[in-house]
């Protein structure tokens, strides 16, 4: 790699984990917003919900629309519409006013994702494709590292509102960066919205496409609640919430880094059996809660395979649109990300479900149920691709015959 694509690949990097840390802070303010709007936990939590809506709608359609503008001043223009996003969420001082600024940031969000994606595929060395997208993937987990306790810790010691006047300084950061590093001569394809919707006419697409969200679905289930499960359940001070955070965050870093290399090694046929694993590390929580010690350990592992379908799933998508529908390549970019938002809709949905008419704990199994559901999908989508490259070697082989017995008989 040449020193101006790596420098590329850090702001892409540093993208991300802006775009994490305004996004996921929300979890640990929770409380805080809750408390400061007066508003049960239930309710702060349907934020969460409706920004991972908003990113699964708006980014589709407005990747679609966008990806006929040059990728450079497009992306700066989304930066600065972020920026002002967040400045917004900052001075809300309703719950209606924090929804809306949490929606326009959810959009805005889902396209600069997918625009980061489609720069790193466009700009790296093929064989490079990979380990660059789990680096800018990997932002999203510093961003629990790093961005989501500190944003937690600023939140609750300058109220919430601070940590979203941090998320902009780090907006306005990014935007600097990028105005440095982002390439100039990236243009963007012509294609209409119709076109590139085509690509959902693949059957294939359309499964693969719920196989990170029923995943992430079930890890979010309890990770949008995971600060009153500390508190409550685990009996966790308040005082220590933002480093249990940390602890997450610094596990779900190898979680990126080894899905990275499970994408360079049959990753599609693979992570079935990950999500195996994730069913029985979320239903271990159910009993580890017994002890501090022993549901921290739990939340650990949850960590630890939160992410290691993302690299896979990301090359998937992108390179079906290049062999299928080129034109689309943009949208297929954001797929992953979308899929990975719809699924913390699903999560925080179904664990307000659980917190406001079971009891805290039951979110463990719940979770449980939904990585099962994303196994069976994932066993279905990899028996779909062995068969269709079983078909494309046995055509491939009949085409070589008959080339052959054509060059027989015209040598006869």
């Amino acid at each position: 790699m040449t020193r101006q694509q790596k420098l590329l690949t850090l702001n892409l990097f540093l993208l991300t984990f802006v775009l994490g840390t305004s996004e996921f802070v929300m979890v640990g303010l929770l409380t805080e917003v809750a408390t400061d709007m007066k508003i049960a936990i239930s309710v702060a939590g349907s934020l969460i919900s409706a920004f991972a809506l908003s990113f699964a709608i708006g980014t589709p359609i407005f990747t679609a629309l966008f990806s006929r503008f040059s990728k450079y001043p497009l992306i700066l223009a989304l930066i600065v519409v972020f920026i002002i996003g967040n400045m917004i969420t900052a001075l809300s001082g309703s719950y209606g006013l924090l929804l809306v600024s949490r929606i326009i940031t959810a959009v805005v969000t889902g396209v600069l994702i997918a625009l980061a994606m489609a720069v790193a595929s466009e700009t790296m060395p093929l064989d490079k494709r990979g380990p660059v997208i789990s680096i800018i993937f990997t932002g999203f987990t510093v961003a629990s590292v790093l961005g989501v306790p500190l944003g937690t810790y600023i939140g609750q010691w300058g109220g919430w509102h601070m940590s979203y006047w941090f998320t902009t300084l780090l907006g306005v950061v990014s935007l600097v960066a990028s105005a440095a590093t982002i390439p100039r001569g990236l243009q963007g394809a012509r294609s209409s919205l119709k076109k590139q919707i085509k690509l959902f006419a693949y059957p294939r697409i359309v499964i693969a496409f719920f196989i990170p969200a029923l995943s992430i679905g079930a890890t979010y289930s309890v990770y949008t609640y995971l600060t009153p499960l500390l508190q409550d359940v685990l009996f966790v001070p308040a005082r220590y919430i933002s480093l249990v955070f940390l602890l997450y965050g610094v596990v779900s870093i190898f979680s990126t880094l080894i899905g990275g290399k499970l994408a360079a090694r049959n990753g599609l046929g693979k992570i079935p059996y990950v999500f195996l694993a994730q069913a029985v590390i979320l239903a271990s929580l159910y009993v580890s809660t017994g002890s501090m010690v022993g549901g921290l350990v739990s939340i650990s592992f949850i960590a630890l395979v939160v992410y290691l379908m993302n690299s896979t799933m990301q090359l998937y998508f992108i390179d079906w649109a290049d062999q299928h529908v080129p034109e689309a390549r943009d949208l297929a970019s954001s797929l992953t990300s979308v899929s990975i938002n719809v699924g913390i809709a699903i999560g925080s949905t179904l664990g307000g479900f659980v917190t406001a008419n079971i009891e805290l704990i039951d979110l463990s199994w719940s979770g449980g149920i939904v990585a099962i559901l994303a196994a069976l999908l994932a066993f279905i989508n990899d028996r779909f691709e062995r068969r269709g490259a079983r078909n494309a070697y046995k055509e491939e082989d009949q085409l070589r015959g008959k080339t052959t017995k054509e060059a027989c008989g015209s040598a006869i």
